[in-house]
């Protein structure tokens, strides 16, 4: 005969057996060492993540053995094997919270969480941060294997039910036992960052962890009064009701989800349901396993819009060269024709509009090559508070009296390198867009801030850890549906009517932010306004740039010479001809490359070198023009681009950017020979 006692006994059990059983399927590693540093309690996932033996886990092996396994095989890197274990094992006894990522040997991302448990010891997860794709099919595995090992489980209970009959001291111990190991499972999870629930059929639930506390400010202590659909709200939990039905109905299922937490912020939830199984095949109940995955999905986002950003770039510079010797020879000849006698009764009314024409063709292609980062930038210390008091200047006057603009800025200078003018541009395209989107009523805030990221913060951003400028635009408008957000940096694109926008505006903002270093994001919905956030390196966490050339102006040259003009356009090479010789040079010229450096090799007294840089032949302008300064006898050289990917340290000559005019080739030429 069983009585009640014995019933409850059992029911505790199983419930710790299945709690046991659900740790062993999470796709993360755990550990819990005592105070003496010994193994108490670990699950698979360890052993798998860091390749340990199985024989070396068991209950009360020291935890010094696994630093020792891992230093010996180089897991620590290089050192002497007791040098490295000595100084783990004393950031172990100190039992500190910790939370790091480290790369193993094989390349593998690891991160490493852990928290102290009081009275107990310290719980330390483990989590393959490279592996997250995998983690479908690995919840899959882990479902066949939590349906056998419910089988085990069950039929290990009915056996254990003979024995708990035998004295009542030997059932009162055990159900101590059960009732300390159910408090200290319940510690475990408690510190473990996850929503960890079990709901019966009748979607009762009958556990849940510290994390609904922390989400929904729920009382965890009373489960049996907790409601889905009242801390997740109508709308959400009729979104995964039918995950939750499939999972009752006995399948395994992952489902993604946004949530509001009880503080007001939305979050990004990954659930995992795993069905009960008794013998017959019966559900029972569901374990419930929730994480936060906010970090995760804007780290695929960035990605993704960095994957496409670069394919586009990478498109405009290949169309930038062609475009710009095309545009070379038609702006240098209407030039040479507007200079010709006789042509001004006809050039207001056909050659300067076509030359202006040629003008915004260059400038397009300019602000493309601004996006794709292949625009070089002249780049200076700036303090970002006074650059915002600049533009609070220059828009204040255009906002409507509707609309009010709130810039906050600090009296700490917050100090980056970068190109000014660049930066105010961009800030200016994100203040108009907002007005725009506000439709000219409410306000515009603009702030910035210090930011420090470690390696795990940064890493969503695809920044490297250090010190950060953050400066973001907020407005109250329209907001955006996820569709224009994915778009919105792209160019071209716009929701603007025709005419009233370029769609180049947001495609320079994201180009300037990752030529400087940094990255961009968004954080919108419809209604609800939207918010821009730009993040820059700090002044201290850059590298020295090379400023870049400044290609003002100058007065034609006094000095007359031979000049070697290189371009393997036949237009280009006969327009930059005919300034050369108008310029007062001896001009002779090579088709490519090969034929330059031949040259170089058999002509003395070249007084100057012109030489574009991207040819055919596999040598290049920046080689040409290497050679010619080694001669250490050419006193003038100058580089012609109509768009050429940075490669290497910059060659100190000027670099003239296509289309140009005589006058600004004159003035290079003059730059080179001052330099």
């Amino acid at each position: 005969m069983i009585h009640a006692h014995d019933s409850s006994t059992a029911s505790l059990n199983q419930r710790l057996e299945s709690l046991r059983a659900g740790l062993d399927l999470i796709d993360q590693g755990f550990t819990l060492i005592d105070e003496q540093l010994r193994i108490v309690a670990w699950n698979q996932p360890f052993l798998d993540l860091l390749d340990f033996p199985a024989s070396m886990a068991y209950v009360g092996a020291p935890f010094e053995n696994f630093m020792r396994y891992n230093a010996e095989r180089g897991e620590y890197g290089v050192g002497q094997v007791e040098d490295l274990i000595r100084e783990r094992m004393a950031m172990a006894r100190a039992f500190t919270p910790h939370d790091f990522e480290r790369i193993r040997p094989n390349g593998t991302v690891l991160r490493v969480y852990g928290v102290p448990v009081p009275g107990h010891g310290f719980v330390t997860l483990y989590s393959d941060t490279t592996a997250q794709h995998r983690q479908q099919r690995l919840i899959q595995d882990h479902t066949l294997l939590l349906e056998a090992r419910v089988q085990e489980r069950t039929l290990a209970l009915s056996a254990s039910n003979q024995e708990l009959r035998q004295t009542l001291a030997e059932k009162e111990a055990m159900a101590r036992s059960l009732r300390q190991s159910e408090a200290r499972m319940r510690l475990i999870t408690d510190s473990i960052p996850a929503l960890i629930a079990y709901f019966d059929v009748d979607r009762n639930y009958h556990y849940v962890n510290r994390g609904y506390q922390d989400w929904f400010g729920l009382d965890t202590s009373r489960p049996e009064r907790i409601s889905a659909r009242e801390f997740l709200g109508n709308a959400t939990y009729e979104q995964i009701k039918p995950n939750i039905g499939r999972a009752l109905a006995g399948a395994a299922v992952t489902f993604e989800y946004d949530v509001q937490a009880v503080d007001g912020s939305t979050k990004v939830a990954r659930t995992t349901l795993i069905p009960e199984l008794q013998g017959d095949g019966n559900v029972v109940g569901c374990f419930e396993l929730t994480f936060d995955i906010s970090d995760e999905r804007r780290s695929r986002q960035l990605l993704a819009q960095a994957q496409k950003m670069e394919a586009v770039g990478q498109l405009t510079g290949g169309l930038a060269h062609d475009f710009n010797n095309i545009l070379t020879v038609i702006l240098g000849n209407l030039t040479a024709l507007s200079e010709q006698a006789g042509m001004e009764p006809l050039f207001d009314e056909y050659i300067a509009p076509a030359m202006d024409a040629a003008r915004r063709g260059s400038e397009l292609i300019n602000g493309l090559l601004r996006f794709s980062r292949k625009q070089p930038t002249e780049a200076e210390v700036v303090d970002v508070n006074t650059q915002l008091h600049h533009v609070e200047r220059l828009v204040s006057k255009t906002l409507p009296g509707t609309l009010s603009l709130d810039m906050q800025t600090g009296a700490t200078p917050l100090l980056v390198r970068m190109n000014p003018n660049q930066f105010q541009n961009a800030l200016l395209n994100l203040i108009l867009n907002a007005r725009d989107a506000s439709n000219a009523q409410g306000r515009i805030v603009v702030d910035c801030l210090a930011q420090t990221f470690s390696t795990a913060e940064a890493l969503p951003w695809h920044l490297l850890g250090g010190n950060y400028v953050r400066v973001r635009v907020r407005d109250f408008g329209s907001g955006m549906d996820e569709t224009t957000r994915s778009r919105a940096f792209e160019p071209f694109f716009t929701t603007k009517p025709v005419g009233q926008g370029s769609g180049l505006g947001l495609s320079m903002v994201y180009g300037f932010v990752r030529q400087s270093a940094g990255a961009i994001d968004i954080t919108s919905a419809p209604g609800q306004g939207s918010c821009f956030s730009m993040l820059l390196p700090a002044l201290d966490a850059l590298a020295p740039l090379v400023p870049a050339v400044d290609n003002a102006a100058a007065q034609t040259p006094a000095s007359q010479g031979l000049c070697l003009l290189v371009e393997d356009d036949a237009g280009v090479r006969q327009l930059v001809r005919r300034h050369l010789l108008e310029l007062g040079y001896t001009v002779i010229e090579a088709e490519n490359g090969v034929e330059a450096l031949d040259m170089l090799l058999r002509v003395p007294d070249l007084g100057a070198l012109v030489s574009d840089i991207a040819m055919p032949g596999g040598v290049d302008g920046r080689e040409v023009a290497r050679e010619a300064l080694a001669r250490g006898d050419i006193p003038k050289v100058v580089l012609m681009s109509g768009f050429a990917p940075e490669t290497g340290q910059p060659l100190p000559v000027p670099l003239l950017a296509k289309p140009f005019t005589k006058a600004e080739l004159a003035a290079a030429l003059q730059q080179a020979e001052q330099r």
